[in-house]
């Protein structure tokens, strides 16, 4: 400890510029941003020694909060045939009922749940704006300060997107009645991020979102990018999620998704969501721009939308990262481990992502590249391990499932491929230990999903 406010952590074991390095000394500021981390020190006095191995947290880099209510009620089907669109209009009902207290209750239980996952920033994908009946709340803000106070409850930091959605489809002038409370132009979204960068709240900062080529056409995106203009903001949109959306597109532009996205100038702020039906030809051109991928296989997988061509995202260079998205999955680990067994159910061999020879363990090679491609998404200056970075880390628990007896070589093998539960006994934010369950907000939870679902 310090009477400055800074705060000096010692951890026997961390993970350091992708490898394991030993007796480091963690030195956080009194503004929870890390000033330096030194391998090879020994526990001074007044360090806060650390009961285990430290890993860095990741980004979820794609959050849709009020999905948490609706996790786990789509999952019977009762005509011929189901899939993400049949799911998307279930989904829709939660989308039109929950009100700013109840969205509240819900990103507070969430964001819980996400730091027990591993991750310490969520980036937001926020189209619920608008009342019930689609008519603007006397803060148009609402619903998205409901998100900022809940992230501000839990501990977590909060990337909030606004999103444009203005149409229904490729071919549609305008929204359907059932998409009423997500109506938005390319001012209003940019308003919105001034307005919550402006606020100044701790952990708290705003980026845009495109929903979809579908969602927003081409004069809607340049008008956006025209506001954006050089702003160092991140930028989001969902792209070739499904079958369906690549045939539309063809059909509308003559072009597939992410190639008529790139038309419009992609750079580093921009992070294409699932991008799952890509080719070699469409993942060059965003390698060039310097834009990256976000890949959520846990709600793919759940929505059977199909696999991402990984091996071909990680060759070409373009940062990763992983989200939640529904929120059926709300942690990392199940989020890597479900990228590399989609690819070995696919192909029919093993360890897709490794590198024979440079990195051969799975494992270190997507958390690493999820590491790499944190700081973009979340739009923050670094991310992870190194002096700058916010301090935020976690803390493994080697007696736990899948853990006990590893050599340490092997603990984040362990961690992907063979634990269960959770394999962190701490969560830091900031330099500071951040709760990771509520009994009090559980039941507040529990209450609200029973006047959403009654």
């Amino acid at each position: 400890m310090s009477s400055t406010g800074s705060t000096t952590f010692h951890a026997p074991l961390a993970w350091i510029d992708g490898r394991w390095q030993r007796d480091v000394l963690m030195r956080a500021g009194a503004d929870g941003h890390w000033r330096e981390l030194i391998a090879g020190q020994p526990a001074p006095l007044d360090t806060v020694r650390l009961s285990g191995p430290v890993l860095p947290s990741l980004v979820d880099a794609h959050s849709h909060a009020f999905q948490r209510a609706f996790a786990g009620l789509a999952e019977q089907r009762d005509s011929d045939s189901d899939d993400f669109w049949s799911w998307r209009d279930r989904m829709y009902g939660v989308a039109l009922r929950v009100t700013p207290d109840q969205l509240k209750t819900i990103a507070t239980q969430l964001y819980t749940e996400l730091l027990a996952g591993g991750y310490t920033q969520v980036c937001e994908f926020h189209y619920l704006h608008h009342r019930e009946d689609g008519s603007p709340y006397e803060d148009e803000l609402a619903m998205a300060w409901a998100l900022a106070e809940a992230a501000q409850q839990s501990g977590i930091g909060l990337t909030l997107l606004p999103v444009l959605y203005a149409h229904a489809g490729f071919a549609q002038p305008g929204l359907r009645d059932t998409q009423r409370r997500f109506r938005t132009d390319a001012a209003w979204v940019w308003r919105a991020c001034e307005r919550i960068n402006a606020a100044g709240l701790p952990r708290v900062r705003a980026g845009v979102a495109v929903h979809s080529l579908r969602a927003a056409h081409a004069q809607d995106i340049r008008a956006l990018q025209a506001l954006v203009g050089d702003a160092d903001v991140p930028v989001h949109v969902h792209v070739a999620e499904q079958q369906q959306e690549v045939k539309d597109c063809v059909a509308a532009t003559g072009k597939r998704p992410i190639e008529a996205l790139a038309d419009h100038g992609l750079d580093a702020r921009w992070q294409l969501v699932h991008a799952t039906h890509s080719t070699r030809e469409e993942i060059a051109r965003v390698a060039d721009s310097g834009a990256g991928v976000v890949i959520c296989p846990g709600t793919e997988a759940n929505l059977g939308d199909g696999l991402a061509d990984l091996e071909c995202w990680l060759g070409a260079g373009v940062p990763m990262t992983v989200g939640s998205d529904s929120q059926v999955t709300r942690g990392w680990v199940e989020e890597l481990r479900w990228l590399e067994y989609g690819q070995r159910l696919g192909q029919q061999r093993r360890n897709v992502a490794a590198q024979p020879g440079r990195q051969p363990s799975s494992a270190a090679r997507l958390f690493e590249a999820c590491v790499a491609g944190s700081a973009n998404a979340a739009g923050l200056a670094s991310w992870g391990l190194r002096a700058g970075a916010r301090a935020d880390f976690l803390v493994l628990d080697t007696s736990a499932s899948g853990l006990a007896g590893l050599p340490d070589g092997a603990l984040l093998d362990g961690v992907v491929f063979a634990s269960q539960g959770t394999p962190w006994r701490e969560v830091y934010v900031g330099g500071h230990r951040r709760a990771t369950d509520d009994a009090a907000l559980r039941e507040r939870y529990i209450e609200t999903m029973s006047a959403l679902w009654r």
